[in-house]
């Protein structure tokens, strides 16, 4: 059991999403809701509060009576409630209904307590709201997508229930539940917030951080298979730079090809005597997508450091409009729900994983091509050249997604599109740029899971299963758990799926 204080970090976003460890509300956490929801209830009495007494965005100018103040919140809730086009997948909404109830525990936002109690037995009981991809311009938060949460914490809607999709009517009776309380603003509260971009940014950063390790991974096992030199790997090289990024990929690579029998060492064989030759038939350094991964893929993982940090840093902030501040006695209009630092970071981690998936692709390239690695058959066919084609299919399937890949890493930052009667007239199209990002990074995992399993067959044709690192044979054995040597030729769609189901699981242990 997992106890939220208002602080929440990466790994309590693992436990609570991947390895779905219950939570539980700190009491002071409840005390500092219950004196926000008091504090606001009596300031607001004698003043003018948006979204409490009065219209919302640009009918803000219109005051709200008495009486129809309940039926506000019912009425922006339920037409705001209009996404579109697919779900998002459960796992990536129980992310932001975690984000959204951390942010609204902070205590900024006057909501009454039956928010806080009633989320968090959804995130328990695997309650998951159905949330639409289209809707959202991330700069009044995520209205729409959190409007189908709002409409659920109130009875309404429809959600994922073990593995279905049912009324929230019908699951509340099964599961005893009973809707919030609406009293104040709690329908903008739920809805005037970057939860959603942000709940899909965490599993994106979760889902990149394994995904670099597999591509690390496969990096070291094509400078085995080439019998690489390392000293492109070394501390004394990989130092001289100051990047910390590229100092870790080099550390690990190294790490990971240290008790391997195939790489050398330089000095073994162009350092130890005169060279006479005109031509070297030794390659005397390898092609930039073997000799240069830690320079390619250093800015990848300080990039993925750096948006993890601001992902984080918007989770434990309060991220509506408007603020409540009982320390000062004061309500506070502004935009904290503005999506803009969500925004950049999604499409700066979606620019390095594009990368990312390119440095696969050419790796890819070069061990189906004879002519540039010199000791693999053809599109590493293990039949009979001419009448099989070994992994020459496959290939159309990964250069074809690296290039969906390249189009879709241009921003959505800058594409702003004034809306809502021009009040919204610069938006940040933050969640767009999550789901984006979340597409680069599945399409990435399909471009890996086709380059390993070629890693694969190239170790089975050049039988060198015993000499590889004990690293790369944990990746050989798995995979080849998954994928038989072929010779003949197969149907291949299966088997990249299955591998990439396998890299994408959170559960298995080759990487640790």
């Amino acid at each position: 059991m997992l106890k939220l204080t208002g602080n929440l970090g990466i790994e309590d976003f693992y436990k609570i999403i991947f390895e779905n460890n219950p939570i539980e509300i700190e009491e002071t956490v409840f005390q500092t809701i219950e004196n926000s929801f008091n504090f606001l209830r009596d300031f607001s009495k004698n003043k003018i509060i948006y979204g409490v007494n009065t219209g919302f965005g640009p009918m803000a100018q219109y005051k709200i009576d008495d009486t129809d103040r309940i039926k506000l919140q019912y009425n922006l809730i339920r037409s705001h409630a209009s996404g579109t086009g697919n779900p998002i997948h459960p796992l990536y909404v129980k992310s932001a209904m975690l984000a959204r109830l951390n942010t609204l525990s902070l205590g900024n936002s006057g909501v009454h307590k039956s928010v806080i109690e009633l989320m968090t037995q959804l995130i328990n009981r695997d309650i998951i709201p159905l949330i639409y991809e289209h809707g959202g311009v991330g700069a009044s938060g995520d209205l729409v997508q959190l409007a189908h949460l709002a409409l659920v914490l109130i009875g309404e809607g429809e959600v994922f229930y073990k593995n279905e999709l049912r009324s929230t009517k019908e699951v509340f009776e099964i599961e005893n539940l009973k809707p919030i309380t609406v009293v104040l603003r709690e329908g903008l509260a739920l809805m005037n917030g970057t939860s959603v971009m942000t709940g899909i940014g965490i599993v994106n950063t979760i889902n990149t951080r394994q995904l670099l390790n597999w591509t690390i991974l496969c990096s070291s096992a094509i400078n085995e298979i080439v019998e690489a030199y390392d000293d492109h790997l070394s501390s004394e090289l990989n130092n001289a730079k100051r990047h910390k990024g590229q100092r870790e990929i080099a550390k690990q690579m190294r790490a990971n090809l240290s008790d391997s029998k195939l790489t050398k060492k330089r000095e073994d064989h162009l350092y130890n005597k005169a060279q006479d030759a005109t031509v070297f038939e030794e390659k005397v350094q390898e092609y930039y997508s073997l000799r240069c991964v830690p320079q390619i893929l250093g800015p990848v993982l300080d990039t993925l450091d750096s948006v993890e940090n601001i992902l984080i840093e918007e989770v434990n902030s309060a991220n509506d409009n408007p603020i409540v501040n009982v320390e000062k006695q004061h309500v506070y209009h502004g935009g904290n729900f503005h999506g803009d630092y969500i925004s950049l970071e999604m499409d700066k981690l979606k620019l390095v994983v594009t990368k990312m998936s390119m440095l696969a692709e050419r790796q890819l390239n070069y061990l189906l091509n004879p002519s540039l690695n010199n000791i693999l058959p053809a599109f590493v066919n293990l039949g009979t050249l001419g009448l099989n084609f070994g992994m020459q299919g496959v290939q159309f399937t990964a250069t074809s997604t690296t290039a969906e890949n390249q189009m879709l890493s241009n921003p959505m930052y800058v594409h702003s599109i004034p809306n809502n009667n021009d009040n919204q007239d610069i938006v940040s199209m933050g969640t767009n740029a999550a789901l984006i990002t979340k597409k680069v990074i599945e399409n990435t995992y399909e471009v890996v899971a086709i380059e390993m399993i070629t890693i694969i067959q190239a170790i089975e044709y050049l039988k060198i299963q015993d000499k590889v690192s004990s690293k790369t044979r944990k990746m050989y054995d798995a995979i080849r758990n998954i994928v038989p040597a072929f010779k003949d030729d197969v149907v291949m769609y299966p088997y990249v799926n299955q591998v990439k189901d396998f890299i994408m699981n959170h559960e298995n242990n080759l990487l640790k």
